[in-house]
């Protein structure tokens, strides 16, 4: 699943499509620390905790990055990567 995110990263260039792949990257590394702490030490509760932070963490980059991308939106009409220099000044 984290290769795909990875891919996916690299070949996309809409931002959209750049953001979901990182948020698949990150939902691998959720489940690899709830996975590890389950069979590395079944009786605590540490991974799980973790990844619910993780989680939250995520959710909030996400809101901020999707209201970033639409503040580029409004000014470029466009949110491909390759459009971003036309907020050079």
């Amino acid at each position: 699943m984290f290769c795909c995110g990875v891919y996916g990263f690299i070949t996309r260039k809409n931002m959209i499509a750049i953001l979901i792949s990182l948020e698949l990257m990150l939902n691998a590394v959720d489940i690899n620390f709830a996975l590890f702490n389950r069979y590395l030490y079944p009786g605590h509760m540490e991974g799980m905790f973790f990844t619910l932070f993780a989680i939250a963490i995520a959710a909030a980059e996400t809101a901020l990055a999707i209201a970033i991308i639409i503040n580029i939106f409004r000014v470029t009409r466009n949110v491909d990567v390759q459009g971003l220099d036309k907020m050079k000044l």
